[in-house]
């Protein structure tokens, strides 16, 4: 049987070229970080032409920002079907492991989400702030507390950030737990203890009140 004729690099029907640039620009961010995405680059990497990609983006920074979007849906993707898994361990223990394995795992990305001035840009209601505001209700969600106030959503904050700060020292090699003896997971499972804890604590002293 014939195999069907694949479609030639420089052909691309409307609206696939941005999907092409996008992803291909995920692979080069995952070897290489924010720094190693080009749109000229990309273009030769795809064999269209150099004005091509500007058909879609009006520049790098606003194709960054539509991959670190990209990336955002899919770290949102893994971390929803890690936290909906069955298991003793709680929705934050998993949200927050799972984060930690993909920020060692995949810091090109990680770097382009966190690390990079693209989400600072980001304007309220665009592609991006809606995919990492996604990210941040998963969190949220993770925590498994009732509405009480701002209380969910300060919380939210101080474990991701506590996240973000052991992701980054241990991709530095700053953070390897050998002084006090506790691995990168032991240490972001207590970050979580403490999380639940403090959050706990917080709404039973304000419901009481």
């Amino acid at each position: 049987m014939a195999q069907p004729a694949r479609k030639p690099l420089n052909t691309y029907h409307h609206g696939d070229l941005r999907d092409a640039l996008v992803h291909a620009a995920l692979r080069e961010a995952e070897q290489g970080g924010p720094e190693a995405i080009s749109l000229k680059a990309l273009a030769k990497k795809l064999g269209v032409s150099q004005p091509a990609p500007y058909r879609h983006f009006a520049d790098r920074e606003a194709l960054l920002s539509a991959v670190t979007a990209e990336a955002f849906r899919q770290f949102s993707a893994m971390l929803r079907e890690q936290i909906s898994k069955p298991s003793k361990r709680s929705k934050l223990s998993r949200f927050a492991q799972a984060a930690l394995a993909f920020g060692l795992r995949r810091n090109g990305i990680y770097r382009l989400m966190f690390a990079s001035r693209t989400m600072a840009c980001a304007s309220t209601g665009s592609e991006l702030h809606v995919a990492a505001m996604e990210t941040f209700a998963l969190v949220l969600d993770a925590l498994e507390a009732p509405a009480v106030g701002l209380l969910r959503e300060r919380h939210a904050l101080q474990i991701w950030a506590a996240l973000h700060g052991v992701i980054m020292l241990a991709e530095q090699g700053l953070l390897t737990g050998k002084v006090a003896n506790v691995t990168r997971e032991e240490l972001v499972e207590d970050i979580v203890q403490q999380t639940k804890m403090a959050l706990a604590l917080a709404i039973k002293a304000t419901t009481a009140s």
